[in-house]
């Protein structure tokens, strides 16, 4: 992607960068792709590129497949994307309850703006991944991938599929193999784990998929630890622009804010980031959008115990970074607004330049999904 003009802070969400990307485009989004059955081992996170590609992460098989859904137009007549109780709607759908599902991830379309669920039926090894989207009454359909053009890339250095433990607990480091994905320009982005020593990663894949390279190892300063840390995945990230350079914004658990150039990600290398807020800690970031309000640019962070928080990113350029303790659980660096009637919400996207949609959980206990104005 090129554009001709971009302001001095640019942030880019999913939606935007996909918009943007499709119209740069030399070759054809499906070039390389083969028409056939698309089949997962496990299913989210998922992340929209241009011409209605859906990127679709199997952190078990350590792949990410990219997928032609072929729907690139809006949906006439379709309704306002607000459904109370869709995890509900979902179980019947499969066929299960609803305490037998985990959404694992949301995406919207930027072509489409159709809304897209990454789903588990069932809970652990025997969880069975499905993807699907929503009609224009706002009914949860399967998204048939029985045949459709697609490509795959396969990551060369992921973690083995195989319990470890630390002496406390045991955990699987495939699984996290792939914490989080985005496109940007001609690239989908990748956080997650590697078999390096340094295993904290981040991957920028060129796309069409040719090859796939070994990830950049990732060190970050972690204040509410009083250490560097290599080995703490990302939870989520955003692409932006700082002034004419690309960057990430990425957040980590408990809950340190890090920039890092896009430029760095060099496969094979070890790169620095730059701890720029600590947010607080027992806490788990778990989705991130961008967007522009009043001439301003503005992040949402959404958390697992700490709310939804806003965060202004003028001059962010000029953080200092972070490279001392804090502790208590306070927080420092840029400073952040927690928006009181977002609770409850466990994942977002854009829907357009002035609206979001979340998933949030509501006091009864069911997962709702509403379209929510930018605050």
């Amino acid at each position: 992607m090129k554009t001709k003009s971009l302001p001095s802070i640019a942030l880019l969400s999913g939606c935007c960068t996909a918009l943007l990307a499709a119209v740069a485009f030399a070759a054809p989004a499906t070039e390389g792709m083969t028409k056939g059955k698309v089949e997962f081992k496990s299913l989210g996170p998922i992340a929209f590129g241009p011409e209605g590609i859906l990127f679709a992460a199997d952190s078990r098989s350590a792949a990410i497949t990219a997928i032609a859904t072929e729907d690139t137009e809006p949906l006439e007549g379709a309704a306002p994307p607000n459904v109370e109780g869709i995890d509900r709607q979902i179980a019947a759908v499969l066929g299960t309850e609803p305490d037998q599902l985990l959404v694992n991830d949301m995406a919207v379309n930027p072509a489409s703006g159709r809304v897209y669920l990454a789903v588990s039926r069932g809970r652990g090894d025997g969880a069975v991944p499905v993807l699907l989207r929503l009609d224009k009454e706002n009914a949860p359909e399967i998204v048939d991938l029985s045949q459709v053009l697609s490509s795959r890339a396969v990551l060369p250095d992921a973690p083995p599929d195989a319990e470890v433990s630390d002496g406390r607990r045991s955990s699987n480091p495939r699984l996290e193999s792939i914490t989080d994905i985005a496109f940007f320009e001609d690239r989908v982005l990748v956080a997650g784990l590697s078999n390096e020593e340094f295993s904290s990663a981040f991957r920028a894949i060129p796309f069409p998929f040719r090859t796939v390279e070994n990830g950049t190892s990732v060190e970050i300063y972690h204040g509410a630890h009083g250490r560097f840390e290599t080995r703490s995945p990302v939870r989520t990230f955003v692409p932006f622009v700082l002034g004419t350079e690309p960057h990430l914004l990425a957040a980590y658990t408990c809950t340190p804010l890090v920039q890092l150039p896009i430029k760095q990600l060099v496969p094979g290398a070890q790169i620095k980031g730059k701890t720029i807020a600590e947010l607080g800690n027992r806490n788990r970031p778990l989705d991130m959008i961008v967007y522009k309000k009043d001439g301003k640019d503005w992040l949402l962070l959404a958390n697992s115990s700490r709310g939804v928080m806003k965060i202004e990113t003028h001059g962010i350029e000029e953080s200092a970074a972070i490279e001392e303790p804090v502790s208590g659980g306070g927080i420092a660096g840029l400073p952040y607004e927690t928006l009181s009637d977002w609770e409850g919400i466990e994942q977002l996207d854009r829907l357009d330049d002035s609206r979001a949609v979340v998933l949030r959980r509501s006091g009864s206990g069911s997962l709702d999904l509403a379209a929510m104005a930018l605050p």
